[in-house]
């Protein structure tokens, strides 16, 4: 029990997927699995960072943008890094720094590889972005640029990083919810009637803190892909 009022229809929560296909799909498996045992139908938030690190970046987004094959209700979240890589396809030049937050995988799951004489060659001319457009489909950018930063539901918010500790959501800065560490994960949101459920600081376990809970653990390197379950007062990892 997470101690806060929550809707009574259960409300599933994903990590962070970096790219891994597979869990993805294993972790909805999982779901409609326990929407059919329990016989309540419920909504599926992901908690943002579809692409980067992991293998299939690509893929994922395509995944996300068809329709749930078990009819999930999905809500996505933007992480900082889907939001990078849509800052990055308008305007390579200027953030090509998210080639090392694990941007390099990602592109190659759009076939191109960033140590290729083409690809380099591109990027001096000025000529990258015009490639980009060629590989990653408008459907693509469009589902980066439609995601929404938060969700709120009843006490709870659901964010990709956390808030600014004390700070009313009116008022939050965007970077802050898709990027802050500390102090958020010392102090928690520290707000009245709000509980955090985020991803983004990658953990061994979920980890629970004043009034949040991080899910966030690390799929891309450790495999596990985590789907938190909150239905009124009842709170489980499936």
């Amino acid at each position: 029990d997470l101690g806060v009022d929550a809707p009574t229809y259960p409300i599933y929560a994903i990590g962070d997927v970096h790219g891994c296909l597979e869990l993805l799909k294993e972790a909805e498996a999982k779901i409609a699995r326990d929407i059919e045992e329990t016989r309540r139908a419920g909504v599926v938030v992901l908690l943002g960072d579809y692409v980067d690190r992991g293998p299939a970046s690509s893929g994922v987004l395509d995944y996300l943008i068809k329709p749930s094959e078990y009819g999930l209700r999905r809500l996505p979240l933007c992480g900082n890094h889907d939001d990078v890589f849509r800052l990055f396809l308008d305007d390579p030049d200027t953030h090509g720094e998210w080639l090392s937050l694990g941007g390099e995988q990602t592109l190659a799951s759009y076939g191109l590889d960033v140590h290729d004489q083409n690809f380099r060659q591109r990027s001096r001319n000025g000529t990258l972005k015009q490639l980009l457009a060629e590989v990653v489909p408008d459907a693509h950018r469009q589902f980066l640029t439609d995601l929404p930063i938060s969700m709120k539901v009843g006490q709870l918010l659901f964010v990709h990083a956390g808030i600014r500790p004390g700070v009313a959501l009116k008022d939050q800065e965007e970077a802050d919810l898709m990027w802050i560490r500390d102090p958020f994960l010392a102090k928690g949101p520290n707000l009245p009637s709000t509980f955090v459920i985020h991803g983004h600081t990658p953990q061994a376990e979920p980890s629970l803190g004043p009034n949040r809970i991080g899910i966030d653990t690390g799929a891309f390197y450790s495999g596990k892909l985590t789907i938190l379950r909150i239905a009124g007062e009842e709170t489980r990892f499936i």
